[in-house]
């Protein structure tokens, strides 16, 4: 096996295309993201393309996906040798660091828990800027609630202030935007520390402060208006849609991309179960620009509470950008386990005359099993099962073994996709 040589993260590598390569890019891409095409053009002629390892792989994905539904076979043929020479690269060069000599299953959650305290607290600043660029940086936080036992974990975590803890233990303080940001911060510091069930208890603060900075900042960011806001023009019956679905914290990413006809956002959940392999037995919502999408029947009481918007009802191009630009939402399947899907809208490439949707055009890796936990309980679970020296790893065969972690297949998930899901509502 060749050895990748290690390069820091976001280091640029040179693509090195030919003109007759960049014009073929150019104009046999439909749905390459704008940003890509920017950068090509402004790259001078003789020039390689400079592009990072998560550029390159996302690059990769236009290129491979134009080559896997052409039937031009010269063009394949083509588009074959750009993605050949992006994968060369992708091959002989890695920005993760080397391994540590830690056990697996450690190392995967630390990753997990470092990854999200990192996206905690870079939320929780760039909701500070928000809020000082608003002016309301220092004034109360408006309908915001603390349960006494939530309060008895913040009084416990080291990096909040005196004066904040002096307003825990007192019933009835206002806590300002500026108080509720730096206890998120203080909370996303303190997450890699401690046993399981205080990160668990840690994870869920952190949440309900972020929910309530959130409503918080863009209430006040909201201009009054009486106004009905125009809803965006609607796509024709026959726009069809491309997505990258990621699995996210999966390492390495459990990934499928599909093209489907417009939809709801309803249907949309259910192609991505089948192309996933999920079994559709537990809840689900998008998040959209901020805003929820579930379904009423499902959520019942909990819908209104949650400021849910029906997603049996909304369709795809109700949500999506118009111009087709590249816009990337989040889906979560199973408030348990919490498997938050990264969905990157990669544009309305046009429907090929022969063709049937929804396709899954490729993908890898195989989708966890249901009910195992989360991503760290998956990579327990598949560690366990690779090693039959585990003490666990008889009871997990006898649960849901054997499991291929790599398996994939992108026609039987097309087939899947295409047969759905029973229709539970009749």
């Amino acid at each position: 096996m060749t050895t990748k040589k290690p390069i820091p993260p976001g280091e640029k590598l040179p693509l090195k295309l030919t003109a007759a390569e960049r014009t073929l890019v150019l104009e046999q891409l439909p749905c390459l993201d704008l940003d890509y095409e920017q950068v090509i053009r402004d790259t001078p002629a003789g020039h390689p393309i400079l592009l990072d390892l998560g550029e390159l792989d996302d690059f990769g994905g236009y290129v491979a996906a134009e080559a896997n539904h052409t039937k031009d076979k010269k063009l394949q043929k083509k588009l074959d040798a750009i993605f050949q020479k992006i994968q060369d690269l992708l091959d002989t060069h890695t920005d993760e660091e080397p391994p540590k000599t830690v056990k697996i299953e450690d190392a995967r959650k630390a990753k997990v828990l470092s990854d999200q305290a990192v996206q905690i607290a870079d939320w929780a600043a760039k909701a500070l800027v928000a809020a000082e660029q608003l002016g309301i940086k220092n004034k109360p936080l408006e309908r915001f609630c603390l349960a006494p036992a939530q309060q008895e974990v913040l009084l416990l975590v080291p990096g909040i202030s005196k004066a904040i803890k002096t307003k825990l233990a007192k019933d009835g303080s206002s806590f300002t935007v500026a108080d509720v940001a730096s206890m998120t911060m203080a909370l996303a510091a303190d997450l890699p520390d401690g046993g399981p069930q205080k990160q668990v208890a840690v994870l869920f603060l952190a949440k309900h402060l972020m929910d309530q900075l959130q409503e918080g900042i863009v209430g006040k960011a909201k201009p009054k208006s009486s106004k009905v806001k125009e809803p965006k023009a609607k796509a024709g019956a026959n726009t069809l849609f491309q997505f990258k679905i990621t699995l996210m914290d999966s390492t390495p990413p459990i990934w499928r991309r599909i093209q489907v006809m417009d939809c709801t956002l309803d249907k949309l959940h259910e192609h991505i179960q089948t192309a996933m392999g999920w079994t559709n037995s537990h809840l689900h919502q998008f998040e959209i620009d901020k805003q929820r999408y579930a379904d009423r029947m499902l959520l019942e009481e909990t819908f209104e509470e949650m400021g849910c918007l029906d997603s049996t009802t909304t369709m795809l191009s109700d949500v999506l950008p118009k111009n087709g630009k590249r816009f990337r939402f989040r889906y979560e399947y199973d408030f348990g386990d919490s498997w938050y899907h990264d969905i990157i809208f990669e544009g309305c490439p046009k429907p090929e005359p022969d063709q049937k949707y929804p396709l899954c055009l490729e993908g890898e890796r195989a989708c966890p099993p249901e009910d195992v936990g989360g991503i760290g309980g998956f990579y327990e679970f598949a560690e366990a099962l690779a090693n039959p020296k585990h003490k666990r790893h008889k009871e997990l065969m006898e649960w849901n073994g054997p499991f291929d972690p790599d398996e994939f297949d992108a026609a039987k998930a097309t087939k899947a996709m295409k047969k759905g899901l029973p229709n539970w509502r009749d």
